[in-house]
């Protein structure tokens, strides 16, 4: 509204008197503002995606505190500067105290260049795919992609940016693995890495077992991303690939002590997951253990959060994929021959180990 627009005074909307119980001048959440904030959602997308690209966090990691400052450290107008300021604690990863911003816990771990699980490059991948949201409404009328799915291609040009990108966010499920497998203390073992992508989780379990060795399979495009980030981790050495198609590339028998199958089982359909982890049991040496890592979804479907809403990129992007229920992971992995089959936390995922 201009300020020369001449001022209207309303009644209050039923909506926002207080409900019965709630404190003086409070309202329940039953006004517009949480339906508005879901609407421009993809602010929220855009003003992370932005302050990424800019290194924000990191220039605030590093001591700058204000507009001016990170408009000179980030070579940004000061407007910018203050417009993704305002925007960043709006949605929970900044804290303003008198005057001076700071990175929350959750940003300075996740949002700062050179931190492990560094989830930057993801920020700024997802500015690129806000715009195909918008066919959405015609993909769930259909029940699955309108266009090709990029997930299933094995030479799309777009694995050189995905692949790196969405690296970090399993390094903490990795090394949740790595611990309630015990992999430290485990001596000399084979690790069988099925579509295994960046390579990370090869990475954390080799640097955390010197005598361990590792095999990835998956195309020869995103192997050779792989090989990159298994060199600067320094494990090289001991870690190769096969290039192939999960799907129909031959897993071997009784040859590993360890098997992975990573954020694979939501782009596939249940046939095709049992049928993978029937293959896998039979690579498996006798008492090896199946590593299955995914966004996991309670059985009556009522959670957690982000599993939830990963479905929609799986209707998006994917010809049968889904994000399963505990209940299906425990029906397929027994009906591959598994009988020991516990779950275990790695938000946003969940980690299955199947023996």
């Amino acid at each position: 509204m201009s300020e020369h627009q001449p001022t209207t005074t309303t009644p209050p909307h039923p909506a926002a008197e207080a409900a019965p119980g709630s404190a003086p001048g409070s309202a329940p959440d039953a006004g517009p503002d949480t339906i508005l904030r879901l609407i421009n959602g993809y602010w929220s997308t855009g003003i992370l995606g932005a302050a990424a690209e800019h290194r924000l966090f990191t220039h605030l990691e590093d001591g700058a505190h204000d507009a001016a400052q990170l408009a000179e450290r980030a070579q940004i107008s000061e407007r910018g500067a203050q417009t993704l300021l305002d925007g960043l604690v709006s949605i929970g990863l900044l804290t303003l105290d008198h005057g001076r911003y700071r990175n929350t816990p959750a940003a300075s771990a996740y949002l700062v260049d050179g931190r492990p699980a560094d989830l930057s490059a993801m920020a700024r991948l997802k500015l690129t795919h806000m715009g195909k949201l918008a066919a959405l409404p015609e993909v769930v009328r259909a029940g699955g992609p309108v266009s090709d799915p990029t997930t299933e291609v094995a030479d799309n040009p777009h694995w050189g940016q995905v692949v790196p990108a969405i690296a970090a966010q399993s390094v903490p499920a990795a090394a949740i693995a790595a611990d309630v497998l015990g992999l430290s203390e485990a001596g000399a073992l084979s690790i069988l890495d099925v579509g295994g992508g960046s390579g990370i989780y090869s990475a954390t379990w080799l640097q955390a077992n010197p005598a361990a060795r590792a095999t990835q399979l998956d195309w020869e495009p995103i192997n050779a991303i792989a090989r990159q980030l298994l060199a600067e981790r320094g494990v090289a050495d001991r870690f190769t690939c096969i290039d192939g198609d999960f799907h129909t590339t031959d897993f071997g028998t009784g040859a590993y002590d360890v098997a992975l199958y990573s954020h694979i089982a939501h782009q596939e359909g249940p046939e095709d997951n049992i049928a993978v982890f029937t293959r896998l049991k039979d690579a498996l040496k006798p008492g090896g253990a199946l590593v299955v890592c995914d966004y996991v979804v309670d059985d009556d479907r009522s959670g957690p959060p982000f599993p939830l809403l990963f479905a929609s990129e799986m209707l998006l992007k994917s010809q049968q994929g889904g994000t399963w229920r505990r209940a299906d992971y425990h029906a397929w992995l027994t009906k591959a021959g598994f009988s020991d089959i516990t779950f275990h936390s790695a938000p946003p995922a969940t980690l299955v180990i199947a023996r």
